[in-house]
């Protein structure tokens, strides 16, 4: 196996430039470039984003998820409140994103605390999801232990049916979360290993840029 992952390229396609002095005073815009060259190159679920929470014996845990959307307070993702991610953030409301575009070896990471929205914007959120995926989140039961998948078959149709008849049905454990940032990276990786790393770190009401070693 060690020989097999060493003889795997790495880098091996063209990758884009990135100049750190020429770069929007806040992550935010600088996010939205990238995410809208991700896009045109091709990335596969650009939107897609690793999750990262602590459960309350501090051990880490890790998952994917799509992102609903990115202003100027931050990034934001939902949830079931009943998920282990939901516990997770009412337990301990620090957070880590991780955006990974391999096309282009790019990756923005953002660290800093989950804020769950008031309950209006979780039901509209909810609501502006596709049919498959309410339908999905009012079975709920999210990580809990499935002994037969026919019960999950069978949940899924009582749901279903639940939503064709009442198009305005929500669930009330849906999360929205913002993760308002303290420091967020943006990362270019170099076939030489001289990757380009810049960090955004918040200061007050503005932000401080640094560059850091690879």
């Amino acid at each position: 196996m060690r020989d097999l992952l060493r003889d795997l390229p790495v880098f091996a396609q063209q990758l884009p430039d990135f100049d750190p002095q020429d770069v929007p005073g806040d992550p935010f815009a600088l996010f939205r470039r990238w995410l809208t060259a991700a896009i045109d190159a091709g990335a596969v679920e650009p939107h897609a984003v690793h999750l990262a929470t602590v459960d309350a014996d501090g051990r880490p845990d890790l998952r994917v998820v799509i992102l609903r959307d990115v202003d100027a307070a931050g990034w934001q993702v939902a949830t079931s409140a009943r998920s282990a991610k939901g516990r997770q953030l009412a337990g301990n409301p620090y957070a880590a994103l991780n955006f990974h575009w391999r096309e282009q070896a790019r990756q923005v990471r953002v660290r800093g605390v989950a804020e769950p929205a008031d309950a209006a914007t979780n039901r509209e959120d909810f609501l502006s999801r596709s049919p498959g995926s309410r339908i999905a989140g009012l079975a709920g039961r999210q990580s809990d232990v499935l002994t037969d998948r026919a019960e999950l078959d069978r949940e899924f149709a009582r749901q279903r049916e639940r939503v064709a008849a009442d198009p305005e049905l929500a669930n009330p454990d849906h999360v929205r979360y913002t993760v308002v940032p303290e420091t967020v990276e943006f990362w270019q990786g170099d076939p030489e290993r001289r990757h380009t790393r810049l960090r955004y770190r918040r200061t007050g009401e503005g932000w401080t840029r640094e560059l850091l070693w690879p």
